[in-house]
């Protein structure tokens, strides 16, 4: 009888499913990007098309009408044989336009157009509009953040930011890794640097009781903190990612992070995403063969999905974009450890800003050298000196004073992902906690996944925006992130 009742519930399940998908809840309104890349029907091509006005231009006996929906870096012209018919209608206005689709004539022959049968302006848009139709500079683009996606390049800037995202989580979803969505409050910082947000609220006193005396004294403790201890915004999401891969094995967390910094450069952020897998049961070799098929994988995606973009910024932005992101999916990554890179740079004949010597930490300059010595191709610099790296990282087995990490350098950009095997050994990570001087007790839960079932682990951190800057050619990293954090600004 059971089976009969959940055979009969399952085929009800089926029919509802069905009768579902049969339905038509919304019908999504054609964009520039479908248009484009459909064949026409000569039976049936007139549509309605929505999107803001990018250019308006007026002859004698017709008129163009350019606009653009966000879909597609092309715009859609709209010809209109009689002119009076877009009177009034303004460059950065909000229309919705109905005409035939025809294919364009002449050098855009590729491309379509619609022949204007009526417009609607849904926003009018006074010609105060600061966006007007010319060349802006970025730094012009940054003081109007608000608008500036509406231009071609912050436009193409925020397809290829959404693609990418995309890109990760599919990569990681078809190699069988969890995404985990770590704190963004947290109690410590990862990277020991101290350049922490602080998270200063308190908990409210208790509200005032309407039976107390007027010669009541009012207290002068302070409020105790919100949390109990101190709190402040993540600045990774790696140690507490190390939580997770100790039961799931392979996780990875994409979110944002913070960085008080005062470094108010075209190279740094105070607000920024990171992607950061963390992997059960990898040496250093798998981490770089891991990190090199991540960042192959995304650029070749990026350069097939992204076509139009990437075009527009190799033209426009960069003209050795192309060529560089083809290379780097072409190309075997250089692995090289950190003492070769050092010996590098003091045989180079080059004259350096920031002198060289062994266990630096290398300058922006030092590694823009690195990768041109290897003709543009991305460099692996391994087995960095102990003392300049942060505490989780695994001491080296052949030499006590390095560690098994990775820093991936980059043309045009430099460090792109920064990577370790983490130290598993509980003895080792106690003494060189307290090494450094730290405050193991606020770090019980990390020591105890080393006392309880520890397993070998690592896992890198790629920096989104960085990235972004590598694919688009960008120069300052404020113009990959959709609103920008940065020392002084914090509008929206």
């Amino acid at each position: 009888m059971m089976n009969l009742i959940n055979k009969c519930a399952s085929t009800t399940l089926r029919s509802l499913g069905q009768d579902l998908h049969s339905k038509r809840f919304y019908q999504w309104p054609l964009r520039i990007k479908d248009i484009q890349q459909q064949s026409i029907d000569a039976n049936n091509n007139q549509i309605t098309i929505q999107g803001w006005v990018r250019n308006v231009r007026h002859q004698k006996s017709i008129s163009f009408l350019e606009i653009n929906d966000g879909s597609s870096i092309a715009h859609l012209q709209v010809v209109a044989e009689n002119p009076e018919s877009l009177k009034g209608v303004k460059h950065g206005a909000c229309v919705s336009v109905t005409g035939n689709l025809v294919q364009s004539k002449g050098k855009n022959a590729e491309l379509k157009e619609l022949n204007l049968e009526s417009i609607k302006v849904i926003g009018d848009c006074p010609e105060d509009f600061p966006l007007q139709p010319k060349l802006h500079s970025m730094e012009f683009l940054r003081e109007i953040a608000h608008f500036r996606t509406r231009s071609n390049t912050l436009g193409a800037v925020l397809r290829v930011r959404n693609r990418s995202t995309q890109l990760i989580h599919n990569y990681f979803n078809r190699h069988g890794f969890i995404n985990v969505h770590t704190p963004i409050i947290t109690a410590g910082d990862c990277e020991g640097g101290g350049e922490q947000f602080h998270v200063s609220s308190t908990v409210p006193p208790p509200p005032t009781s309407t039976t107390a005396t007027k010669n009541t004294t009012p207290t002068t403790n302070t409020p105790p903190p919100f949390f109990g201890e101190k709190a402040y915004l993540t600045v990774s999401g790696q140690l507490e990612a190390e939580i997770f891969a100790s039961s799931h094995g392979r996780v990875y967390t994409f979110g944002p992070t913070f960085r008080a910094e005062k470094s108010n450069t075209s190279r740094h952020l105070s607000e920024f995403w990171m992607i950061e897998p963390e992997i059960a049961f990898i040496n250093l070799t798998d981490n770089l063969d891991i990190a090199e098929d991540f960042v192959k994988y995304l650029v070749k995606n990026i350069l097939i999905e992204c076509k139009d973009d990437i075009d527009f910024f190799n033209k426009r932005v960069d003209k050795n974009l192309l060529a560089r992101l083809e290379k780097t999916v072409a190309s075997p990554f250089i692995r090289l450890p950190y003492k070769d890179a050092i010996q590098l740079l003091l045989s180079a004949k080059e004259k350096f800003e920031n002198p060289v010597s062994m266990g630096i930490d290398l300058a922006r300059e030092h590694e823009k050298y690195i990768t041109n010595h290897y003709d543009g191709v991305p460099v692996f610099i391994t087995h960095w000196p102990k003392n300049i790296k942060p505490f989780y990282m695994r001491e080296s087995e052949e030499d006590s004073n390095t560690v098994e990490n990775m820093d991936l350098l980059v043309p045009e950009i430099g460090e792109l992902i920064g990577g370790s095997i983490r130290e598993e050994r509980f003895d080792h990570l106690h003494k060189r906690m307290s090494e450094m001087g730290m405050n193991i007790d606020g770090y019980d839960w990390y020591n105890d996944l080393r006392k309880y079932g520890s397993a070998p682990h690592g896992g890198f951190g790629l920096g989104f925006e960085r990235f972004l800057q590598y694919v688009t050619g960008l120069q300052n990293i404020r113009d990959v992130i959709p609103i920008p954090r940065y020392p002084g600004f914090c509008k929206f």
